[in-house]
């Protein structure tokens, strides 16, 4: 009886180049306040957060995909023809079909990939990450462009002082590809679905056709949130860094999931970090940027040469569903 001939499998996996798209709008705590009942330093006091960027009409989903995905492809020598998959991490796209990712392919000029988006929210680009790292070991793709993309200001409440001054837009990209060696950690991945409600939108869109009222936003128990965010990133780390055969002392890189500086620096400290590990930051000037933030945070420590090619970095994605996922990576 005939046998069924499998892929041929590769010894690992790594990151070939990294690209971001940030929106030419930059938005102040200040104006935030002019809708909400809150001040520059309460804000800054809480989240760490100086301004964010926010998309014009023609900065959607699918064009900042786009472009983070084309430096990507730059930055690795990447032809579309060399691209096998295309996964887009996203929360914020309004279209539930057809999914944004073929259309990325299809603007890059990648016309024989699979395409899909994922919806982890703001885990969701160390998904995405996780399955690539997969897919190309397994020999099932040579490389696979991995996307995280967001337009958070289409779904938050400008009027809700608990979440409209927390997020912002943007968009960060990375190609995997083969490699001799594994540069790529195994995956830590989970979620928590019965505490859902923590971080959801506020009514359904069925509401919305059945009901006139108001446009679903993102609502969020902030310190229900923090709590959860606190406890579970530091175990999680550690458990990814277990898995990688490492000791938290090898990490040259923390980059979290940007969604406070507040949980970032109490996930830092309880993980007892090694003076020379840098912490990524970029929520400061970027604000929570769901499945965007860790690609755009790995961009700005790279572009700031406070990272260099080869470091061990530490990835870390948190947030609504309670989804969580980390890995540890070689630096491209």
């Amino acid at each position: 009886m005939a046998g069924i001939r499998g892929p041929e499998r590769r010894p690992g996996a790594r990151i070939l180049g990294v690209g971001v798209y940030r929106p030419t709008r930059v938005v102040s705590n200040d104006e935030i306040c002019a809708r909400i009942d809150s001040s520059d330093e309460w804000i800054r006091r809480r989240s760490g957060i100086v301004s964010r960027r926010f998309a014009g009409p023609d900065e959607t989903v699918i064009t900042m995909a786009v472009e983070a995905a084309r430096k990507a492809m730059a930055q690795s020598g990447t032809q579309p023809g060399d691209v096998d998959m295309v996964l887009l991490a996203t929360m914020s796209f309004l279209e539930q079909a057809p999914a944004a990712a073929p259309r990325v392919a299809h603007q890059l000029g990648i016309r024989s990939a699979g395409s899909l988006d994922v919806a982890a929210a703001c885990s969701g680009f160390c998904y995405v990450l996780g399955l690539a790292d997969s897919l190309v070991r397994s020999g099932d793709a040579r490389n696979v462009l991995v996307i995280g993309s967001e337009k958070m200001s289409d779904i938050v409440d400008p009027e809700d002082r608990g979440t409209a001054f927390l997020f912002g837009d943007g968009a960060g990209a990375v190609v995997v590809g083969p490699s001799e060696t594994p540069g790529i950690g195994p995956v830590v991945w989970g979620a928590d679905g019965e505490r859902h409600h923590m971080i959801a939108h506020d009514r359904t869109w069925l509401d919305t056709r059945d009901t006139p009222g108001p446009w679903p936003t993102l609502r969020m128990t902030g310190p229900e949130v923090y709590r959860w965010a606190t406890r579970s990133v530091p175990e999680i780390s550690r458990q990814a860094v277990a898995k990688a055969g490492l000791e938290i002392a090898d990490l040259a890189a923390f980059v979290p999931h940007q969604a406070n500086a507040r949980i970032i620096d109490t996930a830092a400290e309880s993980l007892g970090l090694a003076p020379h590990t840098v912490v990524a930051k970029d929520v400061v000037t970027s604000g929570n940027t769901s499945a965007a933030s860790i690609p755009l945070a790995l961009d700005a420590l790279l572009s700031q040469g406070t990272s260099a090619r080869g470091d061990l970095a530490l990835l870390v994605g948190f947030g609504a569903g309670l989804a969580h996922a980390a890995q540890v990576v070689a630096l491209p």
